[in-house]
């Protein structure tokens, strides 16, 4: 067995794979810098400029808003989604079964045109007098009415998430807990939340990040969100392409900050399925450069 050479396993059908995605990568970078109708030019005039930078502003408000609203909603729908009562399930069940059939951009323009159908609404009895009453229009405006379409659309995802992720929590928890006589309440809040946010997190991130990317349909309403200003600059200008190159940077820079944000709050509520988190990409750097003078003096790190 002394005299046996170790052979390392070749692929060279794995290299050849390799060796065609790079080629293809490093042709399209070099399009991205000869080619002059990307006008990487007007890119940088208008990357930073005021009005790109208040309709990113924009563009994160309706995100946040639309955040709380529909997760706060959701999470009223996936209660009632668990509920005992067979009324709260269904009417539960029939509006995630209403928003998610609907598509977001049509939610949108019936929310905006809401006043045509009730010119005015009113507070009272059921079915009988009212004590009030106020104009539709005054109230819901164009960004009003973006929030509003955008919240109860995410509800409806949000619902199905919260849900999923509470289901997934062993139902032997729970029963131990009231075997312990722990509260309904406290049982849900330190029990079986802290456990099912490891399965919501993910699932509630890539929402978050569709809702950010979903904001540019409001177009429609003439809200002066990224998509829309990047719009109205090359339709005064008839610079297309640079103009969608500066959404489309604004878009990826946007999303990665919010998948950094859901990397460290994913590993925040790993704690309790791991004793010892995974170092993150800084902790990595910082190991890596401490170990630099023993690999280049010809140590062992």
């Amino acid at each position: 067995m002394d005299g046996l050479r170790t052979v390392r396993a070749r692929h060279p059908w794995r290299w050849a794979a390799g060796a065609a995605a790079l080629v293809v990568l490093v042709q399209f970078l070099h399009g991205l810098a000869t080619n002059p109708a990307w006008d990487w030019a007007t890119f940088r005039l208008y990357f930073t400029a005021d009005t790109i930078l208040q309709a990113i502003g924009r563009t994160l408000e309706l995100t946040a808003y639309g955040t709380v609203l529909g997760f706060a909603l959701g999470a009223v729908v996936a209660a009632m989604r668990l509920s005992r009562s067979a009324i709260l399930r269904t009417l539960a069940w029939a509006y995630v079964w209403v928003f998610r059939s609907i598509p977001l951009i049509v939610q949108l323009v019936f929310w905006f045109n809401l006043s045509y159908l009730y010119k005015r609404f009113g507070f009272g009895i059921p079915f009988g007098p009212t004590f009030g009453d106020f104009e539709t229009v005054g109230v819901l405006g164009a960004l009003g009415a973006a929030v509003l379409g955008l919240g109860l659309h995410q509800a409806a995802f949000a619902a199905e998430i919260i849900r999923g992720g509470v289901i997934a929590v062993d139902a032997g928890q729970r029963e131990a807990a009231a075997a312990l006589g722990i509260p309904r309440g406290r049982q849900a809040w330190r029990i079986v939340l802290p456990q099912a946010m490891r399965s919501i997190l993910p699932a509630a991130a890539n929402e978050v990040i569709s809702l950010l990317k979903g904001t540019s349909v409001v177009y429609v309403m003439a809200i002066g969100e990224l998509f829309y200003q990047a719009q109205v600059i090359y339709g005064r200008t008839g610079r297309v392409v640079p103009l969608l190159m500066v959404a489309t940077v604004w878009y990826v820079v946007l999303t990665t900050v919010l998948s950094i944000g859901q990397y460290y709050v994913e590993r925040y509520f790993s704690r309790g399925a791991r004793r010892t988190p995974p170092p993150t990409p800084l902790q990595r750097l910082r190991a890596f450069l401490r170990s630099l003078p023993a690999r280049t003096s010809g140590g062992t790190p």
